[in-house]
């Protein structure tokens, strides 16, 4: 089964450019099978449980920066 999409002309060219010879679904599958958040290594051994707490925290912190900042700037 098909589906159609809309997707910007900036990010056609993008996948165009890069697929060669496979289609767009391949592209875009690779790049979901690609992409990678703190959560998916987490519990892999990655990181040892202090260092993912020290990440976590920073990344409150400032994300606490940053909505306070965009409250500023509303006013």
């Amino acid at each position: 089964m098909s589906r159609n999409i809309a997707i910007s002309d900036d990010v056609y060219r993008e996948l165009k450019r890069e697929k060669g010879e496979r289609s767009f679904s391949d592209v875009i599958r690779d790049h979901l099978k690609e992409r990678r958040q703190l959560a998916d290594v987490t519990g892999a051994g990655v990181l040892d449980p202090d260092v993912q707490t020290a990440v976590k925290d920073d990344v409150e912190r400032l994300s606490q920066g940053t909505l306070s900042r965009l409250d500023d700037e509303t006013l």
